[in-house]
């Protein structure tokens, strides 16, 4: 049976097919070249040697061997396909045989031309998005700095901004349109900012020096209190967005991030530090200055929402949750059954998602678009991402069980494609009996109030 051809499909890096050679022994010539044992005469009767050596070893090439040796260090084509003849040692091929080689030659060929073709197209769509992509955000930062945001007041409400407004806030924007849209209910100033950071320095010199003072101070404060200690506060920075190794320790915004968060533990100690606001605090360090980060996020915190769950209001929080399951059955009946019979209750994975804003589950600058949103819409908007998103994966959670649809929904794929997300989020209806969230929210609080008021044991 005739030998088949040797067909060679050639990678990217470049590369030579080597001659063999034989292994020379430690005493022969070559070695000695190297000094790597004692040499025998010398230097140049051994170079001598050798050279002749050499040559006598590329005399006994035949010529077929000598075309193939100036070949060796040639560079290939990525995509070349070399179809060999056979060696000389061995019999020809039949003309059947190698026709049909041939062919399957030509036809390996013709896909790696289709492949780089496909490869080629492919690379071009994206370059022609990314670019168009680019172009967009231009266009828009350059009409929110020139239209928008001189004119805050008249045009923020405007179906015009707020339709650019769910398409995404340009980064370079993205900062001075949250504070606007969060406000400053609070009156915060960058001079209350200084007082509050150095109060908080203060404060972690003593406990950093164990001084009885700071043992006097920490045993008469709240349990929220004594979670803001400088420990407490260092372990959850080393723990945010650790990928980026940007607020780890020694990294730019470590310091930021740790003043903020303790700036704040002393202007709010009725608060204090909860996990979760590390988070909150980098996303704004990430898209504003110290000091105008400090008053975004304390304004932030101060919503009701957000209150409710870093205060651990446990009555409002379950008021929340109530609201939440109204829309979810509405919305998506089929997957709250599934819940249901399965017992997962909103808490298992509304709590992370409301704590950190969504800047831990999804990835960063998804989460951001959900905030640019969220800053025009308020809290209703969490809880429609939170549907949207049990939407956008309603098929693969039915199939799941309790373990399974809590671990997915903890940490969410990092591939989740924005338009995907938002389109879900716009299919939910925030509506319910002709009910907005607000007033279901405010039917629920009031039933809670009546029957805290008909049964005084719920008080306690």
């Amino acid at each position: 049976m005739a030998a088949p051809s040797l067909l060679l499909i050639v990678d990217r890096n470049i590369f030579a097919r080597k001659k063999s050679v034989s292994v020379e022994k430690p005493d022969d010539l070559g070695w000695k070249l190297f000094s790597r044992f004692p040499q025998q005469g010398s230097p140049r009767t051994v170079t001598k040697e050798y050279e002749e050596r050499i040559g006598r070893a590329s005399k006994s090439l035949s010529p077929k061997q000598n075309v193939r040796k100036s070949l060796i260090f040639e560079p290939l084509s990525t995509t070349a396909l070399i179809l060999e003849d056979r060696p000389a040692n061995l019999p020809a091929k039949p003309a059947e045989e190698a026709q049909k080689h041939r062919l399957e030659y030509e036809e390996m060929v013709a896909q790696a031309k289709r492949r780089e073709f496909k490869d080629a197209q492919r690379k071009k769509k994206q370059l022609e998005e990314r670019c168009k992509l680019e172009e967009s955000i231009g266009n828009a930062a350059l009409t929110w700095n020139t239209e928008i945001l001189p004119n805050w007041e008249t045009t923020c409400c405007s179906r015009r901004v707020r339709d650019m407004w769910w398409q995404g806030i340009p980064p370079s924007v993205r900062g001075r349109v949250w504070s606007l849209a969060i406000g400053n209910e609070m009156n915060i100033t960058h001079d209350l900012y200084d007082i509050c950071l150095s109060r908080a320095k203060d404060r972690w010199k003593s406990l950093s020096m164990g001084t009885q003072e700071a043992e006097n101070e920490d045993s008469g404060l709240s349990v929220a209190d004594r979670e803001a200690s400088l420990e407490s506060i260092k372990l959850d920075i080393s723990r945010t967005f650790p990928n980026l190794c940007i607020f780890q320790k020694g990294g730019p915004y470590h310091d930021m991030l740790h003043s903020i968060l303790g700036a704040y533990t002393c202007y709010r100690p009725d608060v204090g530090y909860v996990q979760g606001m590390s988070f909150i605090a980098a996303v704004l360090i990430l898209n504003l200055d110290t000091a105008d980060a400090f008053i975004a996020f304390s304004n932030l915190l101060n919503k009701p929402c957000q209150m409710a769950f870093f205060r651990v209001d446990h009555g409002l929080m379950l008021t929340y949750f109530a609201a939440f399951e109204v829309f979810f059955e509405e919305n998506l009946p089929k997957l709250f059954i599934h819940f249901k019979k399965n017992n997962l209750t909103p808490d298992i994975y509304l709590i992370d998602w409301i704590f950190t804003l969504y800047s831990k589950s999804l990835p960063l600058d998804l989460a951001c678009r959900v905030w640019d949103v969220f800053c025009r819409d308020g809290e209703e908007f969490l809880f429609r991402t939170a549907l949207g998103i049990l939407r956008l994966f309603e098929d693969i959670l039915t199939r799941m069980d309790f373990i399974h649809i809590a671990q997915f929904l903890t940490k969410l794929p990092e591939d989740l494609n924005s338009e995907d997300l938002f389109a879900s989020i716009a299919a939910i209806q925030m509506q319910s009996r002709n009910k907005k969230w607000s007033q279901v929210l405010s039917a629920l609080q009031k039933d809670n109030r009546d029957m805290e008021n008909r049964s005084p044991s719920l008080k306690r």
